[in-house]
Protein backbone atom coordinates (compact mmCIF):
# COMPACT_ATOMS: atom_id res chain seq x y z
CA UNK A 1 0.00 0.00 0.00
CA UNK A 2 0.80 3.70 -0.40
CA UNK A 3 -0.15 6.12 2.14
CA UNK A 4 0.32 9.76 1.93
CA UNK A 5 0.27 11.53 5.00
CA UNK A 6 -0.13 15.61 6.11
CA UNK A 7 3.19 15.98 8.12
CA UNK A 8 3.57 19.84 7.73
CA UNK A 9 3.50 20.26 11.50
CA UNK A 10 6.38 17.98 12.53
CA UNK A 11 8.53 21.25 13.14
CA UNK A 12 12.35 20.69 14.19
CA UNK A 13 12.29 21.86 17.97
CA UNK A 14 8.59 23.48 17.66
CA UNK A 15 6.45 19.95 18.54
CA UNK A 16 3.24 20.90 20.05
CA UNK A 17 -0.13 19.42 21.13
CA UNK A 18 -0.86 17.81 17.16
CA UNK A 19 2.69 17.66 15.96
CA UNK A 20 3.92 15.19 18.71
CA UNK A 21 0.57 13.18 18.22
CA UNK A 22 2.10 12.99 14.52
CA UNK A 23 5.42 12.11 15.46
CA UNK A 24 4.96 9.75 18.13
CA UNK A 25 2.48 7.98 16.04
CA UNK A 26 3.82 7.29 12.85
CA UNK A 27 7.74 6.60 14.09
CA UNK A 28 6.33 3.93 15.76
CA UNK A 29 3.75 2.94 13.05
CA UNK A 30 6.20 2.91 9.63
CA UNK A 31 8.84 0.71 11.33
CA UNK A 32 6.27 -1.78 12.38
CA UNK A 33 4.83 -1.43 8.65
CA UNK A 34 7.63 -1.99 5.95
CA UNK A 35 5.80 -3.36 3.94
CA UNK A 36 3.92 -0.30 2.99
CA UNK A 37 5.30 3.12 1.22
CA UNK A 38 4.46 6.08 3.68
CA UNK A 39 4.98 9.98 1.71
CA UNK A 40 5.05 12.64 4.11
CA UNK A 41 4.09 15.64 2.48
CA UNK A 42 6.07 18.75 3.92
CA UNK A 43 5.11 22.27 3.41
CA UNK A 44 8.57 23.59 3.66
CA UNK A 45 11.94 22.30 4.10
CA UNK A 46 12.28 18.89 6.74
CA UNK A 47 14.40 17.70 9.05
CA UNK A 48 15.76 14.28 8.40
CA UNK A 49 15.15 13.22 11.73
CA UNK A 50 11.48 13.17 10.62
CA UNK A 51 12.52 10.23 8.19
CA UNK A 52 11.92 7.98 10.28
CA UNK A 53 12.71 4.67 7.88
CA UNK A 54 13.76 3.42 4.65
CA UNK A 55 10.07 3.47 3.94
CA UNK A 56 9.04 6.61 4.15
CA UNK A 57 9.55 9.43 1.00
CA UNK A 58 9.66 12.68 1.89
CA UNK A 59 7.50 15.36 -0.07
CA UNK A 60 7.42 19.15 -0.12
CA UNK A 61 4.99 20.87 -2.11
CA UNK A 62 3.56 24.88 -1.54
CA UNK A 63 2.59 27.25 0.11
CA UNK A 64 3.79 26.93 3.97
CA UNK A 65 0.67 26.73 5.45
CA UNK A 66 0.27 29.16 8.56
CA UNK A 67 -2.69 31.08 7.76
CA UNK A 68 -6.36 30.41 6.97
CA UNK A 69 -6.16 31.39 3.27
CA UNK A 70 -2.96 29.65 2.86
CA UNK A 71 -4.66 26.61 4.84
CA UNK A 72 -7.76 26.85 1.74
CA UNK A 73 -4.37 27.16 -0.64
CA UNK A 74 -2.73 23.82 0.86
CA UNK A 75 -5.79 21.36 1.03
CA UNK A 76 -7.90 22.37 -2.06
CA UNK A 77 -5.53 22.92 -4.42
CA UNK A 78 -1.37 21.51 -3.41
CA UNK A 79 -2.62 18.94 -1.96
CA UNK A 80 -4.71 17.32 -4.88
CA UNK A 81 -1.59 18.22 -7.19
CA UNK A 82 0.22 16.23 -4.65
CA UNK A 83 -2.13 13.18 -5.04
CA UNK A 84 -2.83 12.94 -8.60
CA UNK A 85 1.18 12.31 -9.27
CA UNK A 86 1.31 9.82 -6.18
CA UNK A 87 -2.29 8.29 -6.54
CA UNK A 88 -2.00 6.60 -3.10
CA UNK A 89 -4.36 4.20 -1.73
CA UNK A 90 -5.08 6.42 0.87
CA UNK A 91 -3.99 10.36 2.93
CA UNK A 92 -4.05 10.50 6.87
CA UNK A 93 -4.05 14.10 8.06
CA UNK A 94 -2.99 14.20 11.75
CA UNK A 95 -4.50 17.72 11.85
CA UNK A 96 -7.76 17.04 10.66
CA UNK A 97 -7.83 18.99 7.36
CA UNK A 98 -8.52 17.12 4.46
CA UNK A 99 -8.94 18.02 0.25
CA UNK A 100 -12.27 18.13 -0.58
CA UNK A 101 -11.15 17.78 -3.95
CA UNK A 102 -9.68 14.42 -4.57
CA UNK A 103 -11.40 10.88 -4.21
CA UNK A 104 -8.63 9.30 -3.24
CA UNK A 105 -9.75 7.77 0.68
CA UNK A 106 -8.83 10.29 3.35
CA UNK A 107 -8.60 9.98 7.41
CA UNK A 108 -8.71 12.84 9.24
CA UNK A 109 -7.63 12.99 13.02
CA UNK A 110 -9.51 15.81 14.54
CA UNK A 111 -8.28 16.02 18.05
CA UNK A 112 -11.83 18.05 19.46
CA UNK A 113 -14.07 20.28 18.23
CA UNK A 114 -13.47 23.42 21.01
CA UNK A 115 -14.10 25.92 17.54
CA UNK A 116 -17.58 24.90 17.30
CA UNK A 117 -18.27 25.94 21.00
CA UNK A 118 -16.08 28.57 22.10
CA UNK A 119 -15.62 31.33 18.76
CA UNK A 120 -14.58 34.77 21.79
CA UNK A 121 -11.34 32.30 21.80
CA UNK A 122 -10.46 32.62 18.01
CA UNK A 123 -9.68 35.16 15.41
CA UNK A 124 -12.95 35.69 13.36
CA UNK A 125 -10.94 34.29 10.19
CA UNK A 126 -9.88 31.32 11.88
CA UNK A 127 -13.32 31.04 13.65
CA UNK A 128 -14.94 30.72 10.13
CA UNK A 129 -12.50 28.16 8.55
CA UNK A 130 -13.06 26.22 11.40
CA UNK A 131 -16.48 26.11 11.25
CA UNK A 132 -17.13 25.95 7.54
CA UNK A 133 -14.70 23.34 6.71
CA UNK A 134 -14.04 20.81 9.18
CA UNK A 135 -18.12 19.59 9.02
CA UNK A 136 -17.42 18.89 5.45
CA UNK A 137 -13.81 17.42 6.45
CA UNK A 138 -15.93 15.02 8.80
CA UNK A 139 -18.65 14.15 5.95
CA UNK A 140 -15.76 13.36 3.34
CA UNK A 141 -13.51 11.57 5.60
CA UNK A 142 -13.36 7.97 5.10
CA UNK A 143 -12.86 7.54 9.29
CA UNK A 144 -12.37 9.55 11.66
CA UNK A 145 -9.99 9.21 14.73
CA UNK A 146 -10.34 11.17 17.73
CA UNK A 147 -8.65 11.28 21.05
CA UNK A 148 -11.43 10.82 23.98
CA UNK A 149 -14.88 9.50 24.11
CA UNK A 150 -15.69 13.31 24.39
CA UNK A 151 -15.06 14.48 21.48
CA UNK A 152 -16.23 11.45 19.77
CA UNK A 153 -19.81 12.43 20.78
CA UNK A 154 -18.97 15.79 20.28
CA UNK A 155 -18.42 15.34 16.57
CA UNK A 156 -21.32 12.90 16.16
CA UNK A 157 -23.75 15.35 17.71
CA UNK A 158 -22.65 18.52 15.97
CA UNK A 159 -21.51 17.10 12.20
CA UNK A 160 -23.87 14.45 12.01
CA UNK A 161 -20.92 11.24 12.24
CA UNK A 162 -22.45 8.26 12.64
CA UNK A 163 -20.52 6.57 15.71
CA UNK A 164 -19.24 3.74 14.04
CA UNK A 165 -17.04 5.71 11.59
CA UNK A 166 -14.89 7.44 14.62
CA UNK A 167 -12.45 5.43 16.07
CA UNK A 168 -11.04 6.53 19.69
CA UNK A 169 -7.50 6.82 19.70
CA UNK A 170 -5.95 8.23 23.25
CA UNK A 171 -3.09 10.08 22.77
CA UNK A 172 0.31 8.86 24.73
CA UNK A 173 2.70 10.82 27.40
CA UNK A 174 6.62 11.37 26.91
CA UNK A 175 8.70 8.56 28.63
CA UNK A 176 10.88 11.27 30.01
CA UNK A 177 8.54 12.20 32.45
CA UNK A 178 9.05 10.04 35.31
CA UNK A 179 8.90 10.06 39.77
CA UNK A 180 11.81 12.04 40.55
CA UNK A 181 13.75 10.95 43.75
CA UNK A 182 13.68 13.27 46.84
CA UNK A 183 16.94 14.84 46.02
CA UNK A 184 16.17 15.84 42.47
CA UNK A 185 12.92 16.86 43.79
CA UNK A 186 14.92 19.41 46.12
CA UNK A 187 16.97 20.87 43.47
CA UNK A 188 14.07 21.57 41.12
CA UNK A 189 12.45 22.97 43.49
CA UNK A 190 15.60 25.45 44.26
CA UNK A 191 15.95 25.77 40.54
CA UNK A 192 12.06 26.69 39.30
CA UNK A 193 11.02 27.79 42.69
CA UNK A 194 13.72 29.03 45.18
CA UNK A 195 13.02 26.29 47.36
CA UNK A 196 9.05 26.37 48.14
CA UNK A 197 7.25 23.86 47.27
CA UNK A 198 4.67 24.81 44.34
CA UNK A 199 1.69 24.48 42.45
CA UNK A 200 2.18 24.15 38.35
CA UNK A 201 0.19 24.83 35.61
CA UNK A 202 2.00 23.64 32.15
CA UNK A 203 0.02 24.70 28.49
CA UNK A 204 -0.05 27.77 25.95
CA UNK A 205 -1.10 30.58 28.00
CA UNK A 206 -4.61 31.26 26.49
CA UNK A 207 -7.82 32.33 27.88
CA UNK A 208 -9.07 29.01 27.43
CA UNK A 209 -6.65 27.25 29.71
CA UNK A 210 -8.41 29.55 32.14
CA UNK A 211 -5.64 30.80 33.76
CA UNK A 212 -6.73 33.52 35.36
CA UNK A 213 -9.01 31.75 37.70
CA UNK A 214 -6.47 29.47 38.69
CA UNK A 215 -4.65 32.30 39.94
CA UNK A 216 -7.74 33.91 41.66
CA UNK A 217 -7.97 30.17 43.11
CA UNK A 218 -3.99 30.76 44.08
CA UNK A 219 -4.41 33.90 45.94
CA UNK A 220 -7.38 32.53 47.65
CA UNK A 221 -5.62 29.85 48.76
CA UNK A 222 -2.61 31.96 50.08
CA UNK A 223 -5.56 33.93 52.06
CA UNK A 224 -6.86 31.38 53.64
CA UNK A 225 -3.28 29.25 54.33
CA UNK A 226 -0.63 31.88 54.56
CA UNK A 227 1.13 29.31 53.04
CA UNK A 228 4.89 29.81 51.34
CA UNK A 229 3.90 28.41 48.16
CA UNK A 230 4.79 29.62 45.13
CA UNK A 231 2.92 29.16 41.72
CA UNK A 232 4.61 28.18 38.25
CA UNK A 233 3.66 28.99 35.04
CA UNK A 234 4.98 27.23 32.28
CA UNK A 235 3.79 27.61 28.52
CA UNK A 236 3.70 30.99 25.86
CA UNK A 237 1.22 33.10 25.51
CA UNK A 238 -1.23 32.29 22.70
CA UNK A 239 -3.80 33.74 21.25
CA UNK A 240 -6.85 35.95 23.12
CA UNK A 241 -5.78 36.08 26.96
CA UNK A 242 -8.92 36.84 28.71
CA UNK A 243 -7.84 38.99 32.08
CA UNK A 244 -5.27 37.22 33.13
CA UNK A 245 -2.84 40.64 33.22
CA UNK A 246 -5.36 42.17 35.32
CA UNK A 247 -5.50 39.56 37.73
CA UNK A 248 -2.00 39.60 38.16
CA UNK A 249 -2.08 43.10 39.17
CA UNK A 250 -4.59 43.32 41.22
CA UNK A 251 -2.78 40.19 43.09
CA UNK A 252 -1.41 40.57 46.33
CA UNK A 253 0.91 37.39 46.27
CA UNK A 254 1.50 38.10 42.41
CA UNK A 255 5.08 37.80 43.91
CA UNK A 256 4.84 34.21 44.52
CA UNK A 257 3.95 33.37 40.75
CA UNK A 258 6.59 32.56 38.57
CA UNK A 259 6.41 32.92 34.63
CA UNK A 260 8.94 30.26 33.28
CA UNK A 261 7.77 30.41 29.61
CA UNK A 262 8.25 27.40 27.29
CA UNK A 263 10.69 25.11 28.25
CA UNK A 264 12.36 21.72 27.13
CA UNK A 265 11.02 18.40 27.35
CA UNK A 266 13.62 17.35 30.34
CA UNK A 267 13.64 20.82 31.97
CA UNK A 268 9.87 20.28 31.53
CA UNK A 269 10.04 17.16 33.06
CA UNK A 270 12.04 17.89 35.66
CA UNK A 271 9.31 20.56 36.94
CA UNK A 272 6.65 18.44 36.70
CA UNK A 273 8.07 16.11 39.00
CA UNK A 274 8.97 18.58 41.24
CA UNK A 275 5.76 19.78 42.00
CA UNK A 276 3.05 19.40 44.95
CA UNK A 277 0.34 19.31 42.45
CA UNK A 278 -0.55 20.34 38.49
CA UNK A 279 -3.41 22.63 38.63
CA UNK A 280 -4.75 21.74 34.87
CA UNK A 281 -8.30 23.61 35.14
CA UNK A 282 -9.27 24.26 31.95
CA UNK A 283 -12.19 25.52 30.61
CA UNK A 284 -12.13 23.01 27.24
CA UNK A 285 -10.09 19.97 25.78
CA UNK A 286 -10.14 17.04 23.63
CA UNK A 287 -7.88 15.56 25.83
CA UNK A 288 -5.43 17.07 28.09
CA UNK A 289 -1.58 15.66 27.97
CA UNK A 290 -0.49 17.26 30.89
CA UNK A 291 -3.05 15.25 33.22
CA UNK A 292 -0.85 12.07 31.83
CA UNK A 293 2.23 13.62 32.29
CA UNK A 294 1.53 14.15 36.01
CA UNK A 295 0.10 10.78 36.54
CA UNK A 296 3.34 9.67 34.74
CA UNK A 297 5.45 11.97 37.22
CA UNK A 298 3.85 10.50 40.12
CA UNK A 299 2.89 14.18 40.49
CA UNK A 300 -0.91 14.81 41.98
CA UNK A 301 -3.26 16.69 39.94
CA UNK A 302 -5.91 19.31 39.75
CA UNK A 303 -8.50 18.94 36.44
CA UNK A 304 -11.45 20.01 35.88
CA UNK A 305 -15.34 18.50 35.45
CA UNK A 306 -15.89 19.66 31.98
CA UNK A 307 -15.01 18.20 28.65
CA UNK A 308 -13.01 15.22 27.99
CA UNK A 309 -11.25 15.55 31.83
CA UNK A 310 -12.75 13.63 34.04
CA UNK A 311 -12.54 11.08 31.06
CA UNK A 312 -9.01 11.38 31.13
CA UNK A 313 -8.48 11.86 35.18
CA UNK A 314 -10.78 9.20 36.15
CA UNK A 315 -10.51 8.73 39.97
CA UNK A 316 -6.58 9.80 40.22
CA UNK A 317 -6.98 13.56 40.86
CA UNK A 318 -9.41 16.78 42.09
CA UNK A 319 -12.33 16.92 39.97
CA UNK A 320 -13.53 20.94 40.24
CA UNK A 321 -15.55 22.98 38.64
CA UNK A 322 -13.55 25.64 36.16
CA UNK A 323 -15.36 28.18 37.07
CA UNK A 324 -15.34 28.08 40.84
CA UNK A 325 -12.31 29.92 42.34
CA UNK A 326 -13.30 28.90 45.72
CA UNK A 327 -13.54 24.83 44.49
CA UNK A 328 -10.24 24.88 43.02
CA UNK A 329 -8.65 27.08 45.75
CA UNK A 330 -10.27 24.43 48.63
CA UNK A 331 -8.35 21.51 46.05
CA UNK A 332 -5.43 23.42 46.51
CA UNK A 333 -5.60 23.50 50.25
CA UNK A 334 -6.29 19.61 50.18
CA UNK A 335 -3.32 19.23 48.02
CA UNK A 336 -1.03 21.07 50.02
CA UNK A 337 -2.39 19.97 53.61
CA UNK A 338 -3.55 16.52 53.25
CA UNK A 339 -0.91 14.09 52.22
CA UNK A 340 -2.78 10.70 52.35
CA UNK A 341 -5.17 12.25 50.08
CA UNK A 342 -2.57 13.15 47.42
CA UNK A 343 -0.89 9.82 47.78
CA UNK A 344 -4.25 8.51 47.17
CA UNK A 345 -4.47 10.20 44.60
CA UNK A 346 -1.03 9.08 43.19
CA UNK A 347 -1.96 5.65 43.74
CA UNK A 348 -5.37 5.74 41.63
CA UNK A 349 -2.91 7.33 38.86
CA UNK A 350 -0.87 4.39 38.89
CA UNK A 351 -3.06 2.57 37.33
CA UNK A 352 -5.12 5.15 35.65
CA UNK A 353 -1.80 6.05 33.38
CA UNK A 354 -1.62 2.28 32.05
CA UNK A 355 -4.80 3.62 29.58
CA UNK A 356 -2.54 5.95 27.95
CA UNK A 357 0.84 5.20 25.89
CA UNK A 358 2.37 5.98 22.71
CA UNK A 359 2.56 2.08 21.57
CA UNK A 360 -1.41 2.24 22.42
CA UNK A 361 -1.95 5.05 20.11
CA UNK A 362 -0.17 3.97 16.90
CA UNK A 363 -2.04 0.84 16.99
CA UNK A 364 -5.32 2.22 17.48
CA UNK A 365 -4.22 4.69 14.62
CA UNK A 366 -3.21 2.20 12.64
CA UNK A 367 -6.23 -0.14 13.15
CA UNK A 368 -7.96 3.51 12.05
CA UNK A 369 -6.12 3.22 8.67
CA UNK A 370 -6.49 -0.37 8.09
CA UNK A 371 -10.47 -0.01 7.96
CA UNK A 372 -9.56 3.04 5.84
CA UNK A 373 -8.12 0.77 3.15
CA UNK A 374 -10.72 -1.57 3.48
CA UNK A 375 -13.76 1.09 1.90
Amino acid sequence: MKIAVNTRLLLKEKLEGIGWFTYETLKRIVTAHPEHTFYFIFDRDYSEEFVFAENVQPVITFPPARHPYLWYLYFEHAIPYVLRKLQPDLFLSPDGALSLRTDIPQISVIHDINFVHNKEYLKPVVYKYYNKYFPLFAQKATRIATVSNFSKQDICHHFHIPEEKIDVVYNGSNPVFLPLNAEAKREARVRYAYGYDYFLFVSAIHKRKNLANILRAFELFKEKTSSDYRFIVVGERAGEQGDIDDVLKNMKHKDDVRFLGHLKMNELAQVMGAAQCLVYASLFEGFGIPIVEAFQAETAVITSNVTSMPEIAGDAAWIVNPLSVEEIAEAMRQAATDEALRQKYIAQARIQRTRFSWELSAEKLWNCIEKGMEK
